[in-house]
């Protein structure tokens, strides 16, 4: 590790490694999660970071542009949007003159490992320069503009590639950088545009970004609860005009009050025409005689603050592509540091960049189906839960005789995304012939029989509404009481159970199949979704609501770090969770907080002593805020207030000593969209579940709970649950974001002397 408080001599410069880190192309919300978290860890690990400013322009220009970068930095740049260290396009990076100023820039200061972060033509640029890098340096050192001595100690150039574009275009990774801030923008705006369409009875054509991948309309389409959207990769067959305004004008008759629609900036007809908000506005006046209004988001959708998930995941990934370059030999093929299935992979860097170009080919050659297959398996499935939740009933299924009865509860504390969520069951149900069933106020509404079939329009607006329509509640029956709860579900016809929360609700359906032999109206199938903001639940990696609160927690850390610039404080933040510590480790990881506690590792005497000697240290050095982020849970004794008062005791006057107890705002406001459409996508599979089993009608029914793990969507036996989770204790076996707590201590603290642990797997 590099020794941050000492100068080094110009042997131990030469000695290190040094790594040029730029962003490029268009901006993206979370580039500069990246930028500080390469920096930080290539410092830890003993390599000498540089900052490419603007781009490829500053790798040509050279001078100031090219600049060394410390620990210091990149501090308070976590939470701003666009880039610190700036982003322009370089015509003259095309060129091979160009190509040879970076290779001379960069050996004339020992740099050959370089970090990019951008688009596909920002990686393209970077593998072509590494191509060329030999031929290039030979003619300097025969030009005698680099030394042989240079040319010899920097005959390659090894390059990561992250990926920064709010698009989500890249081939074979989930999330590129920026594309949750930019659905979190459109997903603001279309609350708010929803909200005057409602009051009007009007409708809106909402234009969005995203050039030829339709990812941002299609999920902030399914997450704004909105009628039509056209994408890219699946231009509307022709005679659209009438299906769409036909689709308009049922959905009013069924109670909606607002009509949005969603068009994609790259969005064509099947003769490769565009289809603009003017072209569609005219349809809707001239065959529903009215004005349809048009809001084009344009360039806000790359501003402002980055989201929790913008944050951590590019820490992450700036964290891996520093190691990886730290430890990269002259045969390290390039590639590109990514996501697959909530892990961090190495991918091929030209062949996801030419899978990535591929589907332009395809949209262009007009083969819908190649390009909706290359977006991955989850993006068909998207749009197709779109298409079902969207389209209005034409008939209510309520009145048809026979239908099977299918009861939506909640139960457990509330999570933002259950309205979402009971939104998506009843309109996928009314899709599949169900009648679908409304349970008020969890177990104890259904003892009491308070239960009303949904239709179709009453559930209109639930898809951006916080809270829980239906209501929940903790509580759930006492043994004493299954009798009661079993002829309460025989009373209200059910023939099939999904319950949407958290622990409580598992624990009492878990109870029930064990009870079902005694109690006939147990023996339905029954599923249950994820739906907590502690993430604590078995069989999966997200549950519904958890990334809201973990946005609310971040958006006030930031207040609290800036309440603290003014002056030298401690604040101690105390999260939700219980005994899991998931909020509280990734509330610090976005927040850059310096210090975390979590209930799975707890907190020791020594180990105060160790962080109050650290802080009080930090704050003699000029330090203004030093933030300490607890799990509620994650000691008996040392309570937050406890902590607070031995810092305050400790620091001697050097600093003062706050507290926050972030307490139930973290399970309220809006859903975020990622809880939004992931509610969208769970239920999906548990309808489906139900499908089966309604359709096999077994004598012994099976039931099951449905969950996230490695980024798919899988069905697990109910009966299971015990092996997956401490029942006691209310926390998941080896949940999977523990290994990353050493991160948030790599990235903030510059005396972290612990392992720098490789997190990626080869895709």
């Amino acid at each position: 590790m590099l020794d941050m408080s000492k100068p080094l001599s110009e042997t131990e410069r030469a000695e290190r490694p040094k790594i040029g880190v730029l962003t490029s192309g268009g901006d993206a919300q979370g580039m500069n999660a990246v930028v500080r978290a390469v920096v930080r860890t290539a410092l830890h690990a003993g390599a000498i970071p540089f900052a490419l400013h603007e781009g490829w322009k500053g790798a040509i220009e050279g001078g100031d542009l090219i600049q060394e970068l410390s620990w210091s930095s990149v501090s308070n740049i976590l939470s701003k949007g666009g880039t610190a260290i700036g982003t322009a396009r370089s015509a003259e990076f095309r060129e091979r003159s160009g190509l040879k100023k970076v290779v001379h820039n960069l050996v004339e200061r020992g740099i050959d490992r370089l970090i990019a972060v951008g688009g596909d033509g920002t990686l393209t640029g970077a593998d072509e320069l590494r191509e060329m890098w030999p031929e290039l340096l030979e003619e300097l050192v025969a030009e005698g503009s680099v030394s042989p001595e240079a040319g010899e100690r920097h005959k390659h150039l090894r390059i990561a590639g992250v990926v920064g574009s709010i698009d989500n275009d890249l081939v074979g990774t989930d999330m590129t950088i920026g594309t949750d801030s930019a659905l979190h923008r459109i997903i603001e705006a279309i609350d708010a545009i929803a909200a005057t369409a409602a009051s009007h009875q009007r409708t809106f054509i909402i234009e969005v970004m995203g050039r030829a991948c339709g990812y941002l309309a299609l999920m902030s389409a399914i997450a704004g609860g909105c009628d039509y959207v056209f994408i890219p990769e699946l231009p509307p067959e022709d005679g659209w005009e009438e299906e769409m305004t036909n689709k308009l004008r049922t959905g009013r008759e069924r109670g909606r009050r607002d009509s949005l629609i969603i068009l994609a900036e790259g969005a064509l007809d099947r003769a490769g025409n565009p289809i603009t908000a003017t072209q569609v506005a005219d349809v809707i006046r001239q065959r529903l005689g009215e004005d349809a209004r048009i809001t084009s988001l344009g360039h806000v959708q790359r501003g402002g603050q980055p989201t929790a998930y913008d944050r951590w995941m590019p820490t992450l990934l700036g964290y891996t592509a520093a190691l990886d370059m730290v430890n990269a030999g002259p045969e390290t093929q390039p590639t590109i540091i990514g996501t697959q299935r909530n892990r961090i992979v190495r991918m091929p860097m030209m062949e996801a960049v030419a899978n990535t170009r591929k589907v332009k080919a395809y949209l262009k050659e007009g083969n819908w189906e190649a390009a909706i297959d290359s977006r991955g398996a989850g993006f068909r499935e998207m749009i197709n839960i779109f298409e079902a939740i969207s389209s209005p009933a034409a008939k209510t299924h309520s009145e048809q005789s026979g239908a099977a009865r299918v009861g939506i509860i909640h139960a457990g504390g509330l999570a933002p995304g259950m309205n979402p969520a009971a939104r998506a069951a009843v309109k996928l149900g009314i899709d599949r012939g169900y009648t679908m069933v409304g349970i008020e106020g969890g177990f104890p509404g259904l003892l009491e029989g308070k239960t009303r079939v949904l239709e179709w329009g009453d559930v209109e607006g639930w898809a951006e509404d916080g809270g829980a329509e239906l209501g929940t509640r903790r509580t759930i029956p006492s043994v004493d009481q299954y009798y009661a709860l079993s002829r309460a579900i025989e009373n209200a016809e059910l023939d099939a159970l999904i319950v949407i929360g958290g622990f409580k609700g598992y624990k009492m359906a878990f109870d029930m199949i064990q009870s079902k032999d005694r109690y006939p109206g147990f023996n339905i199938p029954i599923v249950c979704v994820p739906a907590s903001i502690d993430n604590n639940l078995p069989g999966s990696e997200h549950s519904i609501g958890a990334d809201t609160a973990l946005n609310t927690n971040v958006e006030i850390l930031d207040k609290i770090r800036t309440s603290a610039s003014a002056s030298q404080r401690c604040f101690v933040a105390e999260t939700m969770g219980r005994k899991t510590g998931y909020l509280a480790l990734f509330s610090a990881l976005s927040s850059g907080a310096e210090q975390v506690y979590l209930a799975e590792t707890g907190i020791t005497l020594p180990q105060l002593a160790q962080d109050t000697q650290r802080m009080v240290n930090a704050f003699k050095q000029g330090r203004h805020l030093y933030l300490v982020v607890r799990n509620e849970d994650a000691s008996s004794y040392y309570t937050t207030d406890f902590l607070s008062r031995i810092f305050e005791e400790e620091g001697h006057n050097l600093f003062d000593v706050r507290t926050s107890v972030i307490g139930h705002a973290q399970q309220g406001g809006n859903p975020s969209p990622f809880d939004r459409t992931m509610a969208a996508r769970i239920v999906n599979t548990a309808i489906n579940i139900l499908d089966g089993e309604l359709r096999a009608q077994t004598k012994t029914a099976r039931s099951f709970h449905v969950g996230m793990v490695n980024g798919v969507l899988e069905a697990m036996p109910l009966t299971h649950i015990d092996d997956m989770m401490d029942m006691d204790a209310r926390t998941q076996i080896d949940p999977w974001w523990l290994p990353l707590k050493h991160v948030v201590y790599v990235v903030s603290d510059p005396t972290y002397s612990g392992p720098l642990e490789d997190l990626a797997i080869v895709s």
